[in-house]
């Protein structure tokens, strides 16, 4: 039993070097926990005195009691009567200190295994401490792990011996995982939840786009090139305004590189998506054109806030300038912090003026029309109900736009018959 406290300190000085744990901190904890003991069985700590040298693995715990007369004796943890006290030490008189050594063993084996028990939960903190305040100052940083395990939602990813979280939102939906594959992501997120702690990691914020751009091209880890603005669709495409810092470099061009080699390297990493870099312009109608690209834009009308834009493109380009499933100007309307409606080129030799249909429509409609950029019957069949209604802010009703669709849709089937 005696042997118990230097075994308790050896394998805890040990365990604290390899977690590196600060020595004196060790210290701290070990005299905290085993004063914790002293005040279990005594009530106090106020009459003892704890030594520890952890590294001999040497502890001393002493218990100092004022000699007092056999009859006036009122605190036994604090005083020890003086027979008692002169048949340890003879030379002992009246009111000495009398330090007697105890030893873990004192207190029985139950409060030795609950001091490992605490001694290991309060390393286990201060780990999850040193942790936690490593990876906070690593958050937006890439890190490279290995995948240990699986989950139907989740991907648990080690990196130097920390378990970090890969959430499902935070996954290109094109990834596949393999156990054992080395995978890149930014620190996103540090939290502890319950006292658990969790490190975030992600592969589709913005800023690990912006990491990768850091990494792949000097110009903009050296800061020549700045990043104003990403915004994703992570697996899809994404979108990049940069400036340069100096006129001698095309920031677009040093950003792709020779024949696309340096943002290939980009995209292969994000599984294929598709990256537009744009240059940016304080010139929010230039930026919105650059912004829809690669659609060819022929004009823009923004509105006095400056944040709804009408964007006029050739029939052709429609499709282009919206994208597939409308990615392409909603990362634009990200992009330009401004509302994007896109309208096709007027073609008047195989078009109508809506004008026309004001007989069938009435006068208020048809300047509803004109207001949302619907000049001609070719423009209404471009949008559908859902999306007419959007655009009058419910002024033309669900049943109002499906006549006006059917009556367009009447008069080309008989143009077309005649």
């Amino acid at each position: 039993m005696q042997n118990d406290s230097k075994l308790i300190i050896q394998y805890f000085a040990e365990i604290a070097r390899e977690k590196g744990i600060d020595r004196d901190m060790l210290l701290s904890i070990l005299e905290d926990v085993f004063r914790s003991m002293i005040r279990k069985k005594y009530g106090s700590d106020e009459s003892f005195s704890v030594i520890l040298n952890a590294d001999r693995g040497d502890i001393q715990m002493m218990h100092i009691r004022e000699v007092v007369p056999d009859d006036e004796l009122t605190n036994p943890v604090t005083e020890i009567k003086l027979s008692e006290a002169q048949k340890l030490d003879p030379d002992l008189e009246l009111f000495d200190e009398f330090a007697q050594e105890i030893f873990i063993e004192d207190f029985g084996r139950r409060s030795v295994i609950m001091a490992r028990q605490t001694l290991a939960q309060r390393i286990r903190e201060i780990e999850k401490d040193n942790v936690f305040e490593e990876y906070s100052e690593r958050i937006g940083e890439i890190i490279l792990g290995d995948i240990y395990q699986i989950r139907s939602r989740d991907v648990l990813v080690n990196h130097n011996g920390t378990e970090l979280l890969l959430p499902q939102k935070h996954q290109i939906y094109k990834d596949r995982y393999r156990k054992g594959d080395t995978i890149r992501a930014i620190v996103h997120e540090v939290r502890r939840d319950n006292g658990n702690l969790s490190i975030i990691i992600s592969r589709t914020s913005p800023v690990f786009l912006e990491r990768l751009f850091e990494n792949e091209i000097p110009e903009v880890y050296d800061g020549i090139i700045e990043i104003i603005k990403t915004v994703r669709e992570p697996g899809d495409r994404a979108k990049v305004a940069v400036i340069s810092n100096d006129d001698r470099v095309d920031a677009v061009g040093a950003c792709v590189g020779m024949k696309g080699i340096r943002i290939h390297s980009i995209v292969r990493e994000l599984c294929n998506e598709n990256i537009d870099v744009i240059n940016y312009t304080n010139d929010k109608i230039e930026f919105i054109k650059r912004a829809l690209q690669p659609a060819k834009v022929l004009s823009v009308v923004l509105d006095e806030t400056g944040k709804n834009a009408k964007v006029y493109v050739p029939a052709e380009q429609v499709s282009k300038a919206i994208g597939k499933g409308g990615v392409n100007i909603r990362l634009a309307s990200q992009l330009t912090e401004c509302e994007i409606d896109v309208y096709r080129e007027p073609d008047f030799e195989d078009d109508i003026e809506i004008s026309e249909f004001s007989e069938e429509f009435g006068s208020e409609i048809i300047d509803i029309l004109y207001n949302i950029g619907c000049d001609t019957a070719r423009s209404v069949l471009e949008l559908d109900i859902p999306e007419m209604i959007r655009r009058t802010e419910g002024r033309i009703n669900e049943e109002s736009a499906a006549n006006i669709f059917k009556i367009i849709r009447e008069e080309f089937e008989d143009e077309e018959l005649n």
